[in-house]
């Protein structure tokens, strides 16, 4: 770990480093083998704090406890090998901000739009502007919480050269679905520069998009921050909860940071529609790009699952679930858990 990149924020640490409580085998079960929690009710700390603290325990309950971190520059692949749970990469890439977002909401989905980003292709493929197709296996239901959080297995698909991104997420939204907060994985080479799985986070405001990893984004966490390598082929919580004025986004066993309410005028605190899905970004409307592993979910046991999605102080999860695709697939398991992806067109 990079002693300039952790040591600003290890006296923040510090306050909420309380110990551990043992997570690794609801962690490494099946994802819908999890109990869901009873709901948790959270006095809210005041909301004028200039410099809000995260709730003391995160959304699973669990008290934050220091993630293992790798080298910098460490793939996914060793991360997976020796056990540990995020790195830093070598370099920060050099790349446009604005890249594209897929976006799911109470009304439909975002099925294409214009851009200008082009992704790594073929020199005779290379054009300045062209459409981007979205793809999506989700689930989603209508609910007031006050955050929400679920189980993600994170893996390496394989992104065609001439699309833009595949990825797993979470995303709490107001009941219009104009103000969002996300919280994911993605494999993007545009935003990472490599093929590896990366934390993103992302957030929304009337309807338009911010960008990738920062734009608001108020970092916290000494070990771990959006754009940092994960480990592949392993399962992973990944929440985000309303406290203190703020949006904080967890992962594993850590608070990485937060997006200050004020982003929203403070008019977006609770949610009303919680979403959770695999998304792919491509270039053509009939893609190369895997979701999820690239197994097929509604056919392949083996395949990624989104699982044991719960709610902070909401209703009992009962997701609906649906593709939006012909080229990937989901299989519903429980209200709480489904199977997702597939290899694509190719």
């Amino acid at each position: 770990m990079s002693n300039s990149r952790r040591g600003a924020f290890a006296a923040a640490l510090v306050a909420v480093v309380v110990g551990s409580i043992g997570l690794t085998s609801t962690l490494n079960a099946g994802a819908e083998e999890v109990p869901e929690p009873a709901p948790t009710v959270v006095s809210p700390a005041p909301e004028e704090e200039s410099e809000p603290a995260p709730p003391p325990r995160l959304p699973w309950g669990a008290a934050p406890t220091s993630l293992d971190t790798g080298t910098d520059g460490a793939s996914s692949e060793m991360l997976q090998s020796s056990g540990l749970d995020a790195a830093a990469p070598d370099d920060e890439p050099a790349t446009d901000e604005y890249a594209p977002k897929g976006r799911s909401s109470r009304t439909g989905v975002l099925k294409s739009e214009p851009t200008e980003i082009v992704p790594p292709r073929p020199p005779t493929m290379n054009q300045a502007s062209q459409t981007v197709y979205f793809h999506y296996n989700v689930g989603s239901q209508a609910a007031v919480t006050d955050g929400a959080y679920a189980n993600f297995s994170i893996n390496k698909p394989t992104l065609a050269s001439s699309d833009y991104h595949t990825l797993a997420e979470l995303a709490v939204q107001s009941s219009s679905g104009n103000q969002i907060v996300e919280v994911g994985w993605n494999v993007d080479q545009v935003v990472n520069g490599d093929d590896d799985p990366h934390l993103f986070v992302f957030h929304w405001v009337n309807g338009q998009p911010t960008c990738y990893n920062g734009c608001g984004f108020v970092q916290y966490s000494a070990n771990i921050s959006p754009g940092d390598t994960l480990p592949q082929d392993v399962t992973k919580r990944l929440g985000i909860q309303y406290y203190n004025g703020a949006w904080w986004i967890a992962y594993d066993t850590e608070w990485v940071g937060y997006y200050p309410a004020s982003l929203w005028s403070g008019g977006f605190t609770q949610t009303g529609l919680v979403q959770v899905f695999g998304e792919v970004a491509a270039a053509a409307a009939a893609p190369c790009t895997d979701m999820g592993n690239g197994l097929h979910g509604a056919s392949d046991t083996s395949s990624a699952r989104i699982g044991s999605v719960s709610y902070i102080n909401g209703p009992a999860v009962d997701m609906y679930v649906r593709s939006t695709s012909n080229h990937y697939d989901v299989t519903k398991l429980s209200g709480r858990t489904f199977r997702y992806g597939g290899p694509g067109a190719c």
